[in-house]
């Protein structure tokens, strides 16, 4: 299990989906509300139209992410959200990368740097390990529903750098000023993707052992619990047999 994949796809405790969709909603009706302030027009707002495509990705009703973009669009919600990105160390010497939407600098820095320090890692500066990383567009189809080939050669066309099989999508990977041509076009000929983001994906990978893992696995969810952090990163390999062994003791 690699980290470069957001870690929500690991769920080790019975329930814990469910407990974290309401968190999810959050994050992305946020996110919704803030982008919609600068264009309510989806085609014309590349940042609205990742959002939309992550609200249909987490399933979430259509009426609540229509009222979250009314809300920004009509100036409802006036609360002045800042984005934020935090860098650091976790356990193992694993480098992290946290993206927030907050309206409170201060505080969402004190839990941040909180929660490194509780799980044995520490808040370094900006850039301190963003330098490991490659900030990259990612888009994933479900297998099940769309063949490798013509999706393959469609990503190509479209300008996408590479393609790699997961367990049940497939993962397509281009540059940052290529993501919004390749996420259209590829909309174009199979529909919404299940996601499409902005990530930050590793140049290498620390692997970690079972010890270390276990506050790897704290630190990442306690960062992905705070309603201000909109993403975790981070450059871990836990080995499947380690992974399999927390997924029934954690």
């Amino acid at each position: 299990m690699a980290g470069h994949s957001q870690f929500k796809n690991i769920m080790y405790r019975k329930g814990a989906q469910d407990a974290k969709r309401a968190k999810v909603f959050t994050k992305i009706i946020r996110e919704l509300t803030t982008s919609a302030r600068l264009n309510a027009d989806p085609e014309a707002n590349s940042r609205l139209r990742q959002a939309i495509i992550a609200a249909r990705g987490a399933n979430m009703p259509k009426d609540t992410m229509e009222r979250a973009i009314k809300r920004g669009a009509g100036g409802e919600d006036t609360t002045d959200y800042a984005e934020v990105r935090y860098e650091g160390y976790g356990p193992a010497g694993v480098a992290v990368i946290v993206e927030a939407l907050t309206d409170n600098r201060n505080r969402t820095t004190a839990e941040v740097r909180a929660a490194f320090t509780k799980y044995g890692g520490n808040l370094g500066e900006t850039n301190s390990v963003s330098f490991m990383f490659d900030r990259i567009g990612m888009l994933r189809y479900p297998k099940e529903k769309i063949d490798f080939d013509p999706l393959f050669e469609a990503a190509l066309e479209a300008g996408a750098q590479n393609i790699e099989e997961a367990e049940k999508t497939y993962e397509i990977e281009c540059g940052l000023e290529d993501f919004a041509t390749v996420r259209d076009g590829l909309i174009h000929k199979f529909g919404n993707p299940e996601g499409a983001e902005l990530i930050w994906k590793p140049q290498t990978t620390i692997s970690v052992d079972e010890e270390k893992a276990i506050s790897l696995i704290k630190l990442i969810d306690l960062l992905e619990d705070n309603d201000d952090v909109q993403s975790v990163f981070a450059n871990f390999d836990i080995p499947d047999e380690v992974m399999e062994k927390l997924a029934r003791s954690i």
